[in-house]
């Protein structure tokens, strides 16, 4: 596949200007509803579809498909990780205006590791083509774990990261608005905010370990893995705010995700055997992502939406107006800081400053 310079050039300018859409979109905090949400989820997976037809007419139908078999993988792993977040947000308490925040700097630190990730897995593949079994195994085991704890949920108490977080970062329990870091009694401390960007960035990672060797399983194509990837992974924000209340309705859907691992493993370690086409491969992701959704969703018939629940989580609260006032932002005390230590002395005095006989009540001579 040859792809020019100017549509790597094209796509990644696409991608930051829907980015910016996005944010300005979002500039003010909100608490984000269904509707929205599910219009920019039209938005998103319009873009991802359309793309894809563009490899097609351009490359023809074989890339095409390859482009499509890689997005409904990424974009099927994806609504796992949108439920770890919903669990993440839920374990601290976080204000749900708040959220989008830290999904948008999450997806953005999301594009850069899978980025690294991918150029690593071309590299490797390229050197290395029986790293293609290493990846297989790597598949096959990680759907055979999926499958045996499909019923189990991420700890967020008990997560190492967590722990080494509060360990090495002093956190207040208050959240401070959309802000990361306060200055509070002359010391720069993390409110719950960083520790849940910190959580949702380490997990996206975790994920693409499993994802990244999935799509290369049905293409080794750099360009086609990284634009399944990015159009899938844009469209996670607006995904969280449509499913995160109905998490406990898809019962069936991590089984159906560990099929499709394994069916891509097989795959893969057929491949100087019998290469499967890449029609059936898609047909067949397909499929089980289809079945385990509906019978899910048949399953929980009735069953209305609702906010994940998670036992034992701590108190964060909102801050205060007093806690609020006697908080400093990190960056703008510095600048006024520096501010004054630039002006003239002589400003400072003029100001009412001045030295300490101008207040002392002695007269001149």
């Amino acid at each position: 596949m040859d792809v020019p310079l100017w549509l790597w050039l094209a796509v990644l300018g696409v991608i930051l200007a829907m980015l910016a859409i996005d944010l300005f979109a979002h500039r003010k905090a909100h608490v984000i509803g269904v509707r929205e949400a599910a219009v920019w989820s039209i938005i998103w997976v319009t873009l991802g579809v359309a793309f894809g037809g563009y490899i097609w007419w351009e490359y023809g139908a074989e890339l095409g498909q390859q482009y499509y078999a890689g997005y409904l993988i990424e974009k099927s792993l994806a609504v796992d990780n949108v439920f770890v977040w919903a669990i993440i947000f839920a374990f601290f308490g976080v204000p749900r205006e708040f959220q989008h925040r830290v999904l948008f700097l999450g997806v953005i630190g999301a594009l850069v590791f899978r980025a690294i990730f991918i150029a690593l897995g071309a590299v490797l593949i390229d050197q290395f083509s029986w790293i293609l079994y290493v990846f297989a195994a790597f598949l096959l085991y990680t759907g055979y774990v999926m499958i045996r704890k499909r019923n189990e949920h991420m700890d967020v108490a008990n997560s190492k990261i967590l722990k080494l977080f509060k360990r090495f970062v002093p956190m207040t329990d208050a959240y401070h608005g959309q802000k990361f870091l306060i200055r509070k009694a002359g010391v720069i401390v993390a409110t719950p905010l960083l520790a849940v960007l910190v959580l949702v960035e380490v997990t996206d990672i975790i994920f693409a370990v499993d994802s990244i060797p999935a799509i290369f399983g049905v293409t080794s194509e750099p360009f086609i893995v990284f634009t399944a990837n990015a159009f899938a992974i844009l469209g996670l924000r607006a995904m969280y705010f449509l499913l995160a209340d109905l998490m406990h309705r898809f019962i069936y859907l991590k089984l159906g995700l560990a099929f499709v691992l394994i069916w891509v493993g097989i795959k893969m370690l057929l491949l100087d055997v019998y290469k499967i086409p890449t029609s059936v491969s898609l047909g067949v992701v397909a499929v089980i992502i289809a079945i385990s959704i509906i019978t899910s969703l048949r399953a929980t018939r009735g069953q209305g939406r609702h906010a994940v629940e998670v036992e034992n989580a701590p108190p964060f609260r909102i801050a205060t107006p007093e806690e609020e006032a006697e908080a400093e932002p990190v960056f703008r005390r510095r600048r006024r800081v520096a501010a004054v230590a630039a002006a003239p002395s002589g400003a400072s005095d003029a100001d009412g400053g001045g030295s300490g006989d101008s207040g002392s009540g002695a007269k001149p001579e």
